[in-house]
């Protein structure tokens, strides 16, 4: 048997690791730390907070913050682009629950 992988992940390889501050974040997507602010309270995104209370992004949330940026320049209002992209999601969700149970109810037949 091989030996077990110890090795840990690199934090900066994982996309929910918290690693960008609200000012580099707003850097990257070339936008405003207040725009970032207001995907929070539109509750699209919730960044993690540091020890000292400050706003941590992770590249998860910086993807989604880059949408939300691409409908708000299209004319979308950022509420809209919000509930745009979190429906977009939950569209998603179910569609692949969906495929699940139909996998499932096609092995059930298929094993009867």
């Amino acid at each position: 048997m091989p030996p077990a992988d110890t090795r840990t992940l690199d934090p900066l390889d994982d996309d929910d690791y918290p690693a960008y501050t609200i000012g580099r974040a707003a850097d990257m997507l070339g936008t405003t730390p207040a725009f970032l602010r207001a995907l929070g309270d539109n509750r699209l995104i919730a960044p993690l907070r540091s020890s000292g209370g400050h706003r941590r992004y992770s590249r998860y949330q910086l993807r989604i913050a880059a949408r939300a940026r691409e409908l708000v320049d299209a004319g979308t209002p950022i509420e809209a682009a919000c509930r745009i992209i979190i429906l977009e999601d939950q569209l998603e969700e179910a569609r692949r629950i969906n495929e699940e149970l139909r996998e499932q109810a096609d092995r059930r037949r298929a094993s009867a």
